[in-house]
């Protein structure tokens, strides 16, 4: 036997030593469920009130939306200059209405006085709301307004910014205040934003997972190191593929599923793709289009 394939054996006999040893001393940890996430059947969120049937974030699709029978709406949250919390994607109000600068440059009465409809196009190309006012939406308006949705709310604002900085407390302020800890999701593409919420919330609140936290599971999930993977998040809310690396296959959605943590997906818009992963074990559809989504849940009524 060669130098080099002593060496070998050598490396492999203690990589086999080290995974048994961390097997012995490492237990997957199931999360707590949360009362938000529980469901007989997937469930169907509307991505921005359903932001292909009308404009997205405003009551027209939120109303809409609820018509279609949803279980709830995905929306984003920035806060003005006054320190409203609105329901908003971007940092700039160009995209979606007839204004123009930065959010938290504005206040919730300036914010107002656009017309949030304005670049709306229909399924026809149409742009049928460009003359009729469409008002923005507070996260207050909306909490009060269903009652009885779920309501998926994505932190916006980066935490190095002032309005960052304010937003985790604000936002769990609110909640506690009109008493929805048990009808709401909070995430963020910034694990930073989920981590200062949750430090007012502790853990009375269904968190989603952060980019950060997608990677480290994906990674356990990869290697033969799952057992290490101990989750700080309760759902799981991804596309079906990030760059190069697949998302959506039954043994990842398994490994997330043994832990307590169901799986959503975004954004899928055609029927065949979502019947695709709920066969797959997805738990929960965001879709821009709920009129296809409310054919997916006729299959379970």
């Amino acid at each position: 036997m060669g130098k080099k394939t002593k060496i070998a054996l050598a490396i492999a006999a203690a990589s086999a030593a080290a995974w048994a040893g961390s097997k012995a001393i490492s237990k997957p940890q199931q999360r707590e469920g949360k009362h938000a996430l529980q469901s007989e059947r997937p469930i169907i969120i509307a991505h921005r009130g359903g932001a292909h049937l009308a404009p997205e974030h405003t009551m027209l699709a939120f109303e809409k939306s609820a018509q279609l029978g949803v279980d709830g709406f995905e929306i984003d949250i920035r806060l003005t200059k006054d320190e409203e919390i609105i329901v908003f994607h971007d940092a700039t109000v160009e995209r979606t209405t007839d204004g123009y600068g930065l959010v938290a440059d504005m206040t919730l009465a300036e914010i107002n006085a656009l017309n949030h409809g304005y670049h709306f196009e229909d399924l026809e190309g149409k742009t049928p709301y460009r003359d009729e006012k469409t008002d923005v939406v507070t996260l207050h308006e909306l909490l009060e307004s269903y009652p009885n949705m779920l309501i998926n709310i994505d932190i916006k604002d980066a935490p190095d910014t002032y309005e960052g900085s304010l937003m985790p407390s604000k936002l769990w302020r609110l909640i506690e205040e009109i008493g929805a800890e048990n009808r709401v999701i909070v995430t963020s593409f910034y694990g930073e934003q989920i981590d200062r919420f949750n430090l007012y919330a502790q853990n009375q609140v269904a968190l989603g997972a952060g980019e950060s936290d997608v990677r480290k599971a994906f990674t356990a999930f990869s290697s033969q190191f799952g057992h290490l993977y101990h989750p700080k998040v309760d759902v799981f809310q991804i596309p079906p593929k990030s760059g190069v690396v697949t998302l959506d296959s039954p043994k990842f959605i398994q490994f997330l599923t043994n832990l307590n943590i169901p799986v959503h997906y975004w954004t899928i818009n055609d029927l065949v793709t979502m019947n695709k992963l709920i066969r797959n074990g997805a738990k929960g559809i965001i879709t821009d289009r709920p009129d296809i989504a409310s054919e997916l849940l006729q299959n379970y009524e």
